[in-house]
């Protein structure tokens, strides 16, 4: 695996390396050794699918407050996607700052969602499926959300109108990034 920074402190940019042949291809998805060497240590308890019928559907931005911090690492099986992380750790070097990628079922990437940071995607095509790893379980109490089009972060949706989103998603403020 390959493991590219990114603008966010702490996220990484995963490339997995693939062997083609004539049947098809392999593979590692996810490598605890790997992460560990490129100075990710985390404790992934569960797997997560969600599917969108859509293109245009938006879902978050989402993350968790402590003790319910989770990281992800997240990958696109169908389909495509534009995945985002937002800083919003106030001591990040980063904070403030997001960083956004394709996923696809084609170009295989993930990215790596460091604990304390906010999450979304975006499907870019019809019938997407959004596979990750989370480092905890749901836990309602702990549960936030950010505004998809909050100004403090202004983040680039590849798409803006007509968006598919859930009404929770709707109602999350805008976040204050005074530290």
């Amino acid at each position: 695996m390959d493991f590219l920074p990114t603008e966010v402190s702490g996220a990484w940019l995963v490339e997995p390396r693939a062997f083609e042949d004539d049947r098809g291809f392999f593979l590692r998805a996810w490598c605890r050794d790997e992460m560990r060497e490129a100075g990710i240590e985390v404790d992934f308890i569960q797997s997560n699918l969600a599917g969108s019928v859509r293109r245009g559907t938006l879902r978050g931005l989402h993350y968790q407050v402590a003790p319910h911090e989770e990281a992800k690492l997240v990958r696109c099986v169908r389909g495509s996607i534009f995945d985002v992380v937002v800083d919003i750790r106030p001591d990040s070097e980063t904070y403030g700052q997001w960083h956004g990628a394709t996923l696809s079922d084609k170009n295989r990437r993930m990215l790596y969602v460091p604990p304390g940071c906010a999450h979304g995607y975006l499907t870019l095509e019809d019938d997407s499926e959004a596979y990750y790893l989370v480092s905890a379980r749901y836990a309602p109490e702990s549960e936030r959300g950010i505004r998809w089009d909050d100004p403090a972060f202004n983040i680039d949706w590849p798409i803006r109108e007509n968006l598919i989103l859930s009404d929770k998603d709707k109602a999350w403020p805008a976040f204050n990034l005074t530290k």
